[in-house]
């Protein structure tokens, strides 16, 4: 089952094979059912988690109990709770499975060890957190600027194969409008 990380680690960085065992040998393999949360609010963060197969959300639920997802995560990316993870404290969000997921986790103690054993791994991990924080940046700023044909657009340029694995309850909780507005959306685009 870890083949497809090795396969994402070599066509992403340039580490060798004894480093890509290293890495892969370090975490450990686990299985996700539908909706099975990976970490529930309240919890502390203690692993990095990359997507073999499947697909993964981070959320927040309100004060009326609903859902605000944050981000998706599907095979080939990693999720994290980065605040949580860096300062050991209570998360205010959770991560679980939208679909069956096979993850790869390593706990802090053994990825801080890898980052310092394998600057190139480390080099790679610090260009995966630049990117993630352009991405926040940009999906913020689509947030509080766009319209929601805007929001779904973007979405759909962003996600295109997450269309048909997500239910519209989702993308909408994602996109912060509301189901109605989506189907609205998307039924206009229908007969364009």
């Amino acid at each position: 089952m870890t083949s497809g990380f090795e396969i994402y680690l070599r066509a992403h960085t340039s580490l060798g094979d004894a480093e890509i065992e290293q890495i892969v040998s370090a975490g450990k393999l686990r299985s996700l059912e539908r909706n099975e949360l990976l970490l529930q609010e309240g919890q502390v963060c203690r692993h990095k988690t990359f997507v073999i197969k499947g697909l993964l959300r981070n959320f927040g639920t309100t004060a009326d109990g609903s859902e605000s997802i944050t981000h998706f995560s599907p095979e080939n990316s990693w999720t994290i709770d980065a605040e949580s993870y860096h300062l050991q404290t209570p998360t205010q969000f959770s991560i679980a499975a939208v679909e069956r997921s096979e993850v790869l986790q390593w706990n802090k103690t053994e990825f801080e060890r890898l980052l310092h054993e394998i600057p190139a791994l480390n080099n790679f991990s610090q260009k995966l957190i630049t990117q993630a924080s352009y991405g926040n940046r940009n999906r913020l700023f689509t947030t509080l600027s766009a319209t929601p044909e805007e929001k779904y657009e973007s979405f759909v340029k962003s996600y295109p194969d997450l269309l048909a694995r997500l239910p519209l309850h989702m993308i909408a909780s994602y996109l912060g409008i509301s189901l109605k507005t989506l189907t609205r959306i998307r039924h206009s685009q229908l007969h364009r």
